[in-house]
């Protein structure tokens, strides 16, 4: 089959399908997850998605575009994972807190994909605003967790919330890419990510002090 700009045909059933930017989106999807967010081309993507290789670019610039639009919806989603974990720090932040870890490596787990475009895409946020403001949202989340645990420690012996939550991301994050990823990239290890998790974040909880309840 041609997927030269004269053939109409696969335009055509590409917008009969529905919605063409989610049904590149959802290209994009698959095509990560089988060569990771460097591993394909535009015109691949427009292939997977059933449409002629000019079609993309009445919704993206270019592959990067896209990838940076998978991202943002990636983001979204794991903001909305993670505020439905935090439950508004109830019954008390602590508990919050572990459940809060659980969704960020259920996450890594269960949308590989998405884990990869927000997080291995090498884009740069300056370049894609939207992609950058959803990252931020589910990054506010997780500052104020950290405030709220800071909230129950003495006055005097609260580091700052910013440097706790960075502390905090990178030990989450690390777990998840390396032990928690619902793909080949996880490693093998003798417990579960979420026991992991827990026991690094008891350690660490315990060395500034802050209570148990």
């Amino acid at each position: 089959m041609s997927w030269g700009k004269g053939d109409d045909t696969s335009a055509k059933r590409g917008y009969h399908h529905g919605n063409l930017r989610e049904a590149l989106i959802k290209a994009a999807l698959d095509l990560i997850s089988q060569k990771g967010p460097a591993g394909f081309t535009f015109a691949e993507a427009a292939r997977v998605a059933g449409v002629s290789p000019a079609a993309p670019y009445r919704h993206f610039r270019d592959r990067d575009a896209l990838i940076a639009d998978v991202a943002r919806q990636g983001f979204q989603a794991f903001a909305r994972a993670l505020e439905s974990a935090w439950g508004a720090g109830q019954p008390n932040p602590r508990s919050a807190f572990e459940r809060l870890g659980r969704a960020y490596l259920h996450f890594a787990r269960s949308e590989p994909a998405y884990f990869a475009a927000m997080f291995e895409s090498g884009l740069a946020g300056a370049d894609y605003p939207e992609m950058a403001a959803e990252g931020d949202r589910a990054f506010a989340i997780l500052r104020t967790a950290c405030e709220a645990l800071l909230e129950t420690m003495p006055k005097e012996k609260r580091p700052p919330a910013m440097m706790m939550a960075l502390h905090i991301w990178s030990l989450s994050h690390g777990i998840a890419s390396l032990f928690a990823r619902g793909d080949r990239a996880r490693r093998p290890i003798p417990m579960t990510p979420e026991d992991l998790l827990e026991a690094a974040t008891l350690i660490y909880f315990d060395g500034l002090g802050v209570p148990s309840k």
